[in-house]
């Protein structure tokens, strides 16, 4: 496979590339705290970039890159006598730095990401060691010209032992000019020492209004259904942009149907939805069946917790549905349950290959059952 067709890990099927995402939506605090921190002259050397999946973090990193090997080593310090302090990330498109960035071919930035595995025709479920060590390479060259460095690690969930140990290393005696912009969405799981050699900027999930803007900047604008995707995305864009281009919503809304005949649940028609998710092919429709029911018992729980249904109602129906099957904190308590014991047993029967069809009927029966109690 080429370049161009090697399925990227950092870019979502349909949406642009973040490299290509010409602006961040609802992150504002967190460019702030990175300019505040150039301008001062206090630019850490790492930055661990946390926050939900799909909220910009990747996004925010490529912007941060582009505005440092495009801004001299100089600019912002306030004892080389810097010009009035920079407010914005945004560079013209149209500068050389942009320009290779966008075509890939931008000698001061290293991306570190789960590579290809061309024995296995797929991407490594890991960064490995090997790739973590090519940095070496990547300092060498790019010292000559003395400009900025750029690293990316996107993500650094994704770092076996190794390779993290070698990130380590790097962070424990960074190169002169260098900053390391590491993407996490579960910071609590890398090494402490990785956390503490690292500032965080914090990515919150984005409101409605962002998610409609950033779906609008991605190309994709569905009709009537943006309050139904801000609702199932949960503060996240890349979510919204997977639902959209998987139908999410309609799913969604077809699965609230299925649910508001419970506790006698129409067999016929959850029979006919396993069925249709089991074909060969139907993979993307499998994890979305699972995703979005694990979603719909979580608001019936938040709901009985609450005393009141999620706003806004993501399908016609759905408010009234989840009042009637979750009334009370007791109920609550009992749909947390069969959502812990549903996702154990869906992820048992993943890792044995089951039946697909059978493990969305066991879940679907195992929903009645707690409906009938």
């Amino acid at each position: 496979m080429t370049d161009d067709t090697i399925p990227q890990p950092d870019r979502i099927d349909g949406a642009p590339h973040p490299r290509d995402t010409p602006r961040i939506f609802g992150q504002d605090a967190a460019q702030q705290a990175f300019l505040e921190a150039f301008n001062t002259g206090h630019l850490h050397h790492a930055w661990l970039i946390t926050g939900p999946r799909g909220t910009g973090k990747a996004t925010l990193a490529w912007a941060i890159a582009r505005f440092l090997l495009a801004t001299p080593p100089d600019a912002g310090d306030a004892l080389f006598g810097a010009p009035p302090p920079v407010t914005s990330l945004d560079i013209d498109p149209g500068h050389p730095t942009a320009r290779r960035l966008r075509a890939g071919s931008e000698p001061g930035l290293f991306v570190l990401k789960r590579p290809w595995d061309e024995k296995a025709k797929r991407l490594r479920q890991e960064i490995t060691v090997e790739e973590a060590r090519r940095m070496k390479g990547f300092f060498a060259l790019s010292a000559a010209d003395g400009g900025r460095r750029v690293v990316i690690v996107d993500a650094a969930d994704e770092l076996n032992t190794s390779a993290a140990n070698a990130i380590l290393k790097i962070l424990e005696e960074p190169p002169k000019d260098t900053t390391i912009l590491m993407i996490a969405h579960q910071p609590s799981a890398l090494l402490p020492t990785i956390r503490s050699r690292c500032r965080e900027l914090r990515l919150a999930p984005l409101s409605p209004e962002d998610i409609a803007q950033a779906l609008t900047q991605a190309g994709i604008a569905p009709e009537g259904q943006t309050d139904a995707l801000a609702a199932l995305a949960a503060g996240s864009a890349g979510e919204a942009v997977r639902l959209s281009l998987l139908d999410g919503p309609k799913l969604y809304a077809d699965l609230v149907q299925l649910f508001d005949t419970l506790p006698r649940l129409d067999r016929a028609r959850g029979l006919a939805l396993a069925e249709a998710a089991a074909v060969r092919g139907a993979e993307d429709r499998r994890d979305l069946i699972n995703s979005l029911t694990d979603l719909f018992l979580a608001r019936l729980a938040r709901t009985g917790a609450t005393g009141a249904p999620p706003r806004p109602e993501a399908a016609p129906g759905e408010a009234q549905l989840l009042a009637r099957l979750a009334p009370d904190a007791r109920s609550a308590r009992r749909w947390a349950e069969a959502a812990q014991e549903i996702g154990a047993r869906s992820r048992h029967g993943k890792a044995v290959n089951l039946d697909p069809a059978a493990l969305i009927l066991d879940t679907l029966f195992r929903i009645q059952k707690t409906a009938a109690a």
